[in-house]
């Protein structure tokens, strides 16, 4: 049957203005066509995905970016806090951990989030988005708060394996709601801004560090600790505000409950000055067969057959900012003590200026991924940071930069290299069709971050260990090759998805003809 705005009703869709209802033969053709395990339901008409649209940026969408978008500085502040009090970490005051525990440590983070990303993106796809980010930031809360709790080495990289797979959970089920919330026109800016606020979450994880690192403030063996309940004392807040976000539309109405997306979307609008609704008819409506899943044999039909040139996309960009991003960052402080001499508790004033150029970048270049176009700044922004990568190998090499000049190339590195690795996820949510979207996120996530982030790490620990800058810009050099690889790959295959409804960027599974 198809169904109405008002009611269920074989006889109506559920859109403003109706059309004709689905016919007997569509009926026919649509239960035909459904995938087996995927439990096909009634045909659906509705003009939800462009009313969504067509919405004008307001409060709403404030909201949506505010309370789920912390999911980047709570990132950002976790990964900072890990680079930061590693120099700590090593006293016998704390856990004493040696260079290579640092590094295993953060390497279970990373496994943590390439594991919670797929378990808890299956989810996301199957049980909806807003479920899934209550229940990611919860397991994010208990284990980053454990992680000052912990006692030794073991104990620690425990605890910090399921911080990670709270953070990996919660960018597979946020990264789809914030798209699938977003209007079209605006899309890429936001997703971006949203990525680039783990830097934020880096400069208070910076600055934490620099206070609860300081002696003349308190005792560095207990202020290690105290850091870790900086994340946990955020999300407490943040899960207040999430219970104003409501289920995606554009899930519930794939998901066998067309009724409860057509009430968010009258929500939104309700929310709305006078006037400022979009217009009452004539947006474009789209007939669809809800189902309650999706199987994974279909899923993996999906990427790797139907739109294998975009999984290949995917996993190069993915992949190469991973080990750009985490082979750097995660070991910044250790390159900082071993060749510069910097104490631990003044490691966080060298990274708030490299955090700075990290906002910026996204902010400042965000808004020309929806004018300019995708490809071309996808693949300039990738190709420009792999240059400046490779420069700043070079003279990091030659011992041509001290601590500050260092900071400030990083600053230059990553205005740019902040923009490109936030259009990777921003690439990677919208390029696949809406019933899989969060599984295909932990996908690329996954990968992405188990080929850069978790190697990334455990080599840079070793060369660290060297004492060789020739053996450290060898690493560099291995991520501006990556970049500048990944910058090809999306010239040649990349998709324009500037300004584009996401079903016109990929049609969903569940669309009929």
């Amino acid at each position: 049957m198809a169904l109405s705005a008002g009611n269920v009703s074989p006889h109506q869709d559920l859109s403003r203005d109706a059309v004709p209802p689905v016919s007997s033969r569509d009926r026919r053709q649509s239960s035909a066509a459904a995938p087996p395990g995927s439990h096909s339901g009634t045909v659906v008409i509705t003009d939800i995905p462009a009313r969504l649209d067509a919405l004008p940026f307001g409060r709403f969408h404030i909201l949506v970016i505010v309370a789920l978008g912390i999911t980047w500085i709570l990132d950002g502040l976790e990964v900072t806090l890990a680079g930061a009090l590693s120099g700590e970490l090593k006293q016998g005051s704390a856990l004493a951990l040696s260079d290579a525990q640092i590094g295993v440590a953060g390497s279970c983070y990373l496994a943590g989030a390439v594991l919670g990303a797929l378990f808890f993106g299956w989810l996301t796809d199957r049980l909806g988005r807003k479920k899934l980010f209550t229940i990611t930031l919860t397991v994010y809360l208990v284990a980053t708060a454990a992680s000052g709790l912990a006692w030794n080495a073991w104990s620690f990289a425990l605890f910090r394996f399921f911080t990670g797979a709270g953070i990996g959970g919660e960018y597979t089920a946020i990264n789809s709601t914030i798209q699938e919330l977003i209007p079209a026109r605006l899309r890429g800016w936001t997703d971006l801004l949203i990525n680039g606020s783990f830097w934020l979450g880096a400069a208070l994880g910076a600055g934490g560090a620099i206070v609860l690192l300081d002696p003349a403030f308190i005792d560095p063996a207990i202020g290690w600790r105290v850091a870790f309940l900086i994340g946990a004392t955020i999300g407490l807040v943040i899960v207040v505000m999430r219970l104003w976000i409501p289920e995606s539309p554009r899930w519930l109405m794939t998901h066998c409950r067309p009724q409860a997306a057509l009430a968010v979307v009258r929500g939104i609008e309700a929310q709305l000055p006078r006037g400022d609704a979009a217009p009452a008819r004539g947006l474009p409506k789209v007939r669809l067969r809800t189902r309650d899943h999706t199987p994974l044999r279909e899923v993996a039909e999906t990427l790797f057959k139907t739109y294998r040139q975009r999984t290949l996309v995917g996993l190069a960009l993915m992949a190469a900012q991973a080990f750009f991003y985490n082979a750097i960052f995660f070991t910044y402080a250790l390159v900082l003590g071993e060749f510069y001499g910097t104490p631990a508790h003044a490691v966080g004033w060298y990274i708030l200026p490299f955090a700075a150029g990290n906002v910026l970048g996204p902010t400042l270049l965000g808004r020309l991924f929806d004018t300019v176009g995708r490809k071309i700044m996808i693949a300039s922004t990738y190709a420009v940071s792999g240059v400046l990568l490779a420069v700043t190998a070079y003279l990091f090499s030659q011992n041509l930069l001290t601590a500050t000049t260092l900071t400030a190339a990083w600053m230059t590195v990553f205005f740019v290299a902040s923009a490109a690795a936030s259009s990777a996820y921003l690439t990677v949510s919208e390029i696949f069709p809406l019933e899989i979207r969060a599984l295909a996120i932990a996908f690329f996530y996954a990968v992405g971050t188990a080929v850069g982030g978790i190697i990334g790490p455990l080599l840079f620990g070793v060369l660290i260990g060297t004492g060789s800058r020739a053996a450290v810009a060898s690493g560099y050099a291995i991520g501006a090759v990556l970049m500048i690889a990944a910058a090809a790959v999306e010239a040649r295959f990349g998709v324009a998805a500037e300004r584009k409804s996401l079903e016109v960027v990929s049609r969903p599974l569940a669309f009929i003809d």
